[in-house]
């Protein structure tokens, strides 16, 4: 019994010692949420009409914050619905926002040809520090990210997205 302490406690020593390291490489290699979001929030980034606009003026409102490309069909098929969905949530007082990861032009020309009701911003190739900052290391699209009233992140969402879960998390805030 007592040979059976001395080899065990050692390994189990180990493997907790282990479990440590792993956990403090986590914590400290990702920026946390929050950080993600005042980084979001402290931009300033040229509208669909070229117009700069500070991104803090959307703070301590729930927001749905899309990072898409014209370039990328998924985004590009999701937004008649992202659309339609502002006109729904707009009076919740919740806002859809977009942050485009491509050049002002091409966003332009979206925006007036699809008529898109809510802001849309260039962000163009510097998007993607952001998206990392939110734990989107690969920089996939379409990306998005629900944030509450209260400035935390409340869900992120890596694709196209699923509407009825999203009305369903909207729901909780």
């Amino acid at each position: 019994m007592k040979r059976n302490i001395l080899v065990f406690v050692p390994i189990a020593i180990l493997f907790c010692a282990i479990g440590v390291y792993f956990g403090m490489q986590r914590h400290t290699s990702a920026a946390p949420e929050s950080v993600a979001v005042a980084a979001l929030l402290a931009q300033e980034m040229p509208d669909a009409s070229g117009k700069a606009s500070a991104l803090s003026q959307w703070k301590g409102k729930p927001l749905v914050v899309n990072f898409w490309a014209t370039w990328c069909a998924p985004c590009v098929e999701e937004m008649p619905e992202l659309n339609a969905l502002q006109t729904e949530i707009a009076a919740k007082n919740i806002q859809v926002v977009g942050i485009g990861i491509d050049s002002a032009d091409n966003i332009a020309k979206f925006a007036d040809k699809y008529k898109i009701s809510y802001p849309l911003y260039v962000a163009g190739t510097g998007a993607t520090a952001l998206l990392r900052q939110f734990g989107n290391q690969s920089g996939g699209l379409p990306f998005t990210v629900l944030i509450g009233r209260d400035g935390a992140v409340k869900k992120m969402y890596l694709g196209s997205i699923k509407f009825d879960e999203l009305r369903k998390d909207l729901a909780l805030l």
